[in-house]
């Protein structure tokens, strides 16, 4: 027995199609058929394409973030915090996509968007939520604030680099690469620290 709502099922559906085919690309009518569920019930939940797409960004978000927290609780150090991140990635690249890994759901979405819109905002935000993350951790291990700041984003441009790289291979090989060169520059920066 299927005990999802309706609601999930559209959003389980468009999760899917979105990821695989583009925003773009995908219909309503398309979403509705892989949800199993009648066009109504669609607009009984979403008042428009538009926010389903808003909450797929944001249900995206979310999915990345509870892959980071299960990842953060078994770590230790401020170190292994920041290496949880590369892993939490790693994770989202491992899922079994269902036409293959195609890189950053995110990235790919805001590719659609036009460049102020809010959809495109929301990734954004989400890329600026990962990096303060990674420089929160940063603080526990480094003194100087400039020094997490840039280490922050030369780490941030390792991770996003490195989805790109993954998705177009379709393989998770250079997420595994990224996260050795992150440890890399860990120990080197707590090294002249």
């Amino acid at each position: 027995m299927n005990d999802k709502t309706a609601r999930q099922k559209i959003l389980d559906a468009a999760a899917t199609l979105f990821y695989n085919d583009g925003i773009t690309a995908t219909g309503i009518n398309t979403v509705t058929a892989k949800a199993d569920v009648a066009k109504m019930s669609l607009y009984n939940n979403f008042s428009s394409k538009g926010e389903l797409v808003d909450a797929y960004i944001a249900a995206r978000h979310q999915e990345w973030l509870d892959l980071y927290q299960k990842r953060l609780e078994k770590t230790k150090t401020a170190k292994e915090a920041i290496l949880a991140v590369f892993d939490a990635y790693q994770d989202h690249a491992e899922f079994a996509y269902e036409k293959g890994f195609r890189g950053c759901g995110l990235l790919n979405a805001a590719a659609e968007f036009p460049a102020n819109s809010s959809g495109r905002n929301a990734v954004r935000q989400h890329k600026e939520q990962v990096e303060a993350i990674v420089a929160e951790h940063l603080n526990r291990l480094l003194k100087d604030s400039q020094r997490v700041s840039y280490i922050a984003s030369q780490l941030s441009f390792l991770l996003e680099g490195s989805m790109a790289r993954a998705g177009l291979e379709g393989s998770s090989r250079q997420l595994q690469l990224a996260r050795h060169m992150a440890e890399d520059i860990l120990d080197r920066e707590c090294q002249h620290d």
